[in-house]
């Protein structure tokens, strides 16, 4: 009996690298990407698909937990009976490795959004961006923190938010061998890393990281999100139902990104790379 065997992140393959001194056939590693199926169960109610995401396999349960946490399915650790791999027996065993089904402990309180491009709350069609800003500040009525309001004193020192996207890196294994991965990680205040975590989706990167905090029973409402890339609307939606006081990225962020991060007292900032940064919102946050 062949056993089922679990998708790793990265993947051989065999390339030809071409130059303009030649060429040579050599192995590469490619980053994979895999579907993850989430289901959600509660009891009396049976298992059912909420969500499909493109994501590197691994932390797969951190991913399910992070993800109904941001749509607020889920408060706490308390409110999780279990996490595990599928064992429908419908599945081929490809797919068993690439299916997590989440089981509450209580009642559904509300069921996810259809997720769009990995946002949980996606700005799908015939929404504006007013209305998906109300809708995200009202999924996050009741988070742990509030929208802005634990951070209000909070001064991050610009050389700890510099240093931010080196530590980011050095915790990439992955990205090492591959190239192709983003990373999200929380931090302290003083620029200690509390969760790191790799993979081909921003947004899912993220919900490692909360699902990570989630599943220790740890605070998701942490000083600072740093992400790779850059800050679109669904990553700042993340932020502000976990509850962080800022979040950075080395790229740049949308305007969507901007409009909600300032409406839900998020400081955010991008294009942190070397010793330059931009401030969007809430600049008091960052002491120079």
């Amino acid at each position: 009996m062949t056993l089922p065997r679990r998708p790793g992140p990265s993947r051989r393959v065999r390339v030809r690298e071409i130059t303009s001194t030649g060429s040579r056939d050599r192995e590469d590693r490619l980053a994979t990407e895999e579907p993850l199926e989430v289901r959600l169960a509660s009891p009396g109610r049976a298992a059912e698909r909420v969500s499909v995401t493109m994501r590197t396999p691994g932390h797969d349960f951190e991913l399910a937990a992070g993800y109904l946490f941001g749509e607020r399915i889920v408060a706490s650790a308390d409110d999780l009976h279990t996490v595990a791999y599928c064992t429908d027996n419908t599945l081929s065993p490809e797919q068993e490795f690439n299916v997590v089904t989440v089981e509450l402990t209580g009642p559904v309180r509300r069921m996810p959004a259809a997720r769009v491009e990995g946002s949980a709350a996606g700005s799908a069609c015939g929404v504006c961006g007013k209305q998906s800003i109300d809708d995200v500040l009202a999924i996050a009525t009741g988070a742990s923190a509030g929208p802005g309001s634990r951070w209000q004193d909070l001064v991050l020192p610009y050389d700890v938010l510099a240093g931010l996207p080196d530590t980011l890196r050095e915790s990439q294994r992955v990205f090492d061998r591959t190239g192709g991965l983003h990373a999200a990680g929380l931090f302290e205040a003083d620029g200690t890393p509390l969760v790191v975590r790799e993979d081909v989706g921003r947004h899912n990167a993220v919900d490692k990281v909360v699902g990570a905090r989630l599943l220790a029973g740890s605070p998701t409402d942490v000083p600072v999100l740093c992400v790779s890339g850059r800050i679109g609307f669904e990553l700042v939606q993340k932020a502000v139902v976990a509850g962080v006081g800022v979040i950075a990225a080395v790229g740049a962020p949308s305007s969507l990104a901007v409009s909600l991060a300032a409406e839900a007292g998020l400081c955010a900032v991008g294009f942190l790379r070397g010793e330059r940064c931009v401030v969007y919102t809430a600049p008091e946050r960052i002491g120079v």
